[in-house]
Formats: C-alpha cells, sequence, structure tokens
C-alpha cells in the first residue's frame, strides 16, 4: 500500500546545496566560528560556477557576508579598543553592544535566508550582501 501522494512538490535543483550553505553561515556565527567558515569557503570554490541557479546564489551570498561581517566585526572592534583604550569602561560597553548587535543582525539574516533556502527561492542580504545574479 502507497501512501505517497500522487502530486509529491518537486524539489527545486540546488536547494540542498543552498541550505547547506545557510546552515554552515548559522554554524559558523553560532557553534564553530572558522571552522564552519572554512567549510562554507571550500564548499563556494568548489560549487561558485558549477551549481545550480539557486545553490549559487545562496552559495555567494553566504560566504561574502560571513567574509565581509567578519571583516567589519573585527575591525570596528579593533578601532573602538584602539581609540577607547583597554582600561576605560565605555569602551567595552560601545565593544559590546557593536558586536551583540552586528552578530544577531547577521544571525537574524541566516535564520531568513535558510527560510528562503527551504522555499527554493534566492535571498540577498541587506546592505552587505552581493547583488544577485539572474543567470
Amino acid at each position: 500500500m502507497n501512501t505517497a501522494p500522487e502530486h509529491a512538490p518537486q524539489e527545486t535543483p540546488g536547494s540542498t546545496l543552498a541550505i547547506a550553505a545557510e546552515g554552515l553561515f548559522l554554524i559558523n556565527l553560532l557553534a564553530a566560528p572558522g571552522l564552519g567558515f572554512m567549510v562554507l569557503a571550500w564548499l563556494w570554490w568548489r560549487h561558485r560556477h558549477s551549481a545550480p541557479l539557486l545553490a549559487r546564489q545562496h552559495l555567494q551570498q553566504t560566504f561574502w557576508v560571513s567574509a565581509w561581517g567578519g571583516l567589519l566585526i573585527v575591525s570596528f572592534s579593533l578601532l573602538f579598543i584602539t581609540l577607547g583604550g583597554l582600561h576605560w569602561e565605555w569602551t567595552w560597553v560601545v565593544v559590546i553592544l557593536y558586536f551583540t548587535c552586528v552578530h544577531s543582525a547577521l544571525v537574524v539574516g541566516g535564520i531568513v535566508g535558510l527560510a528562503y533556502a527551504m522555499a527554493g527561492r534566492p535571498w540577498r542580504f541587506p546592505l552587505i550582501g552581493p547583488r544577485l545574479n539572474r543567470d
């Protein structure tokens, strides 16, 4: 007795790889920073030209937003510490507040990106996400 529906929804080409890219983006932010980025970078390098359009779009977004996001967090935190000094309390208030806000925004964007990948739709991160390729 077969209980599968007659018209099961078709998987969008590249959705599995797109979901993996978004999952690795979140792993990089929440569980294993650095390691998640290295795996994501390898996946992007390997599939950046050969993957289906949806997967390429999500791989491109997650790789570049990880790179730019990490650069922005580290560089501005170092700038705040350099300007304020290590021993001034307000330096740490600003650094922690900045880190928390930017990191949280990246996590929320990653969750939205994961939802879009699961729906088989492209997603562009606001502000720092590269333009979507439509080819």
